[in-house]
């Protein structure tokens, strides 16, 4: 990351090796370094020095990101002013870049990165038995967002986007992130040592030397069980595509590229894009486990067993992400009440 005078900026350049060695995902580590390069742009349009920055500045740098694109003609000024979930954000990964600083010995850091003991609070959050004692960082300042459910696939756009795939292997990646929940990067970097389909598991493990860079996003390895189903599939793709091939990869290269070399994020989005295309279907990868999550949760399986089930570090993730279903289901449940009352 450079600055206006074509010189790399140190502080954010050593933030974000420090995200990439805590192993998250490239997409991750882009995403900060896009919030940073906002941050810094604005910091050198005003003049201003990063380690003199203040609360009012940063109420600043929230005007300066709702404004429009500068030199655009807009007609509609909320639709083109970024939303507050993507203000929160970049905020986010600002105050993650400061509370690195704090950790560093930077004094001005401490005032933009507030602290609050939830132990002290009358509000007991979900299992507070878990967080009781131990300060939570928060950002010193963030607007107020719609909460919005997760974005999920029916079972018969699950079908079609099956039934679209022209090759096994492409079946098998969209089934298992269907079936098991898994992240894509968690797909990508499997290996044949990990499928223990015989015995209805699957090895989520997570390394630091993926040829295609794909992460786990987890620290430990997790078991994952599937169908019978799912097994037999992944027979049949090693037996009708893979053949003999010498890859520890599961999913790897077989028509494009160099052949065998594992599967990349660019090779599943240009998956992802052809079957938008082919089945009108309009969907990412993650939405698949979503999908799963919420139904699982719809079944009725135990929060604590669907958030492992999904490696989530905590329940209250899974309890923050899906907390909509409560509402959802409430209604459906009422459904037959109010029917009878008509």
């Amino acid at each position: 990351m450079v600055g206006a005078d074509g010189l790399p900026i140190t502080a954010a350049e050593s933030f974000l090796v420090y995200l990439d060695a805590r192993e998250l995902s490239p997409e991750t580590v882009r995403t900060y370094a896009h919030a940073l390069a906002l941050f810094f742009r604005f910091l050198d349009e005003g003049a201003l020095d990063w380690r003199a920055v203040r609360l009012v500045d940063l109420a600043d740098f929230i005007v300066w990101l709702r404004r429009p694109a500068p030199n655009v003609i807009v007609l509609d000024l909320s639709a083109s002013r970024r939303k507050p979930r993507t203000v929160n954000k970049i905020l986010s990964a600002v105050s993650s870049f400061y509370d690195y600083q704090v950790r560093n010995g930077c004094e001005v850091a401490a005032r933009l990165v507030v602290w609050r003991n939830i132990a002290a609070r009358r509000y007991k959050p979900f299992l507070p038995h878990i967080t009781k004692s131990k300060p939570q960082r928060t950002t010193a300042l963030r607007l107020r967002e719609d909460r919005r459910r997760p974005e999920t696939l029916s079972p018969v756009e699950v079908q079609a986007l099956l039934d679209g795939c022209r090759h096994l292997r492409d079946r098998l990646l969209l089934s298992l992130l269907h079936e098991t929940g898994m992240r894509i990067g968690q797909a990508l970097g499997l290996r044949h040592e990990d499928m223990r389909t015989w015995n209805g598991e699957v090895l989520i493990v997570p390394r630091a030397d993926n040829a295609n860079g794909a992460r786990a996003k987890t620290h430990v390895e997790h078991v994952v069980h599937v169908s019978t189903a799912l097994g037999r599939l992944y027979s049949d793709y090693m037996h009708a595509e893979y053949g003999e091939l010498d890859s520890d990869y599961v999913f790897v290269n077989l028509w494009g590229g160099r052949r065998g070399q594992p599967l990349s994020y660019a090779g599943v989005y240009r998956l992802v894009t052809g079957l938008r295309a082919s089945t009108g279907v309009s969907f990412a990868p993650h939405m698949l486990r979503h999908t799963h999550a919420t139904d699982l949760l719809r079944a009725g399986v135990r929060l604590d067993i669907a958030s492992r089930r999904l490696t989530h570090t905590s329940v209250a993730t899974t309890s923050d992400t899906y907390s909509h279903l409560d509402a959802e289901d409430m209604r459906l449940a009422l459904a037959p009440y109010w029917e009878a009352r008509r």
